[in-house]
């Protein structure tokens, strides 16, 4: 069993891992926010200047994590329900289908969360974030788990925007971090 940290901060003053891996949770715990608590109106709902749902950006995070640090990281399929994904459908990972909830794709990405963390772990016990990836350029060079850290980052990042907006258009949920109470931020997968 593992216990996730989401939407909480990282140490003031910890480490280059902790400071690292606490900015990527927190990341995490955000897009995980404010794409929760919607019923299947509102993970289906969009912006008029694009097609993308806050229930569509949760089933691409928790992708992302499966392509990233299975098999970008480690060179291994991507782990379930992904292995056995549709790859040359290039917008399934976007889309809502009728079968999704708002459960169902939260528990989708905290699993994928779960699962990528320990990838995560694994490679930084190995090697700490200098482990070096599977995935190599043209050129042969591989990078190394710190800049696949970054590129998650800067994923979250942007998909944290788009969430802020779609879910503005909701309901009105603005700001940057959960009501006291109103987010836990500590699962168990």
């Amino acid at each position: 069993m593992t216990t996730l940290h989401l939407a909480q901060e990282p140490p003031l003053a910890g480490d280059e891992v902790a400071a690292m891996i606490g900015s990527l949770n927190r990341m995490r715990g955000y897009l995980l926010w404010k794409c929760s608590g919607l019923d299947a109106d509102g993970i289906r709902a969009t912006i008029p200047s694009s097609t993308l749902s806050l229930g569509g950006l949760l089933k691409h995070a928790a992708v992302v994590e499966a392509i990233t640090l299975s098999w970008k990281l480690h060179g291994r399929a991507p782990f379930p329900p992904f292995d056995q994904a549709d790859w040359d459908d290039q917008d399934w990972h976007l889309r809502v289908e009728d079968d999704d909830t708002p459960e169902s794709l939260e528990r989708l990405f905290v699993e994928s969360v779960a699962q990528g963390q320990a990838l995560l772990d694994e490679a930084i016990a190995a090697g700490g974030l200098d482990f070096e990836a599977d995935l190599q350029d043209d050129e042969g060079r591989h990078p190394n788990a710190r800049r696949l850290v970054y590129d998650l980052l800067e994923e979250y990042g942007r998909h944290v925007g788009h969430a802020d907006l779609v879910r503005e258009s909701v309901d009105g949920l603005v700001g940057e971090d959960p009501a006291p109470g109103t987010f836990p931020g500590v699962y168990e997968v």
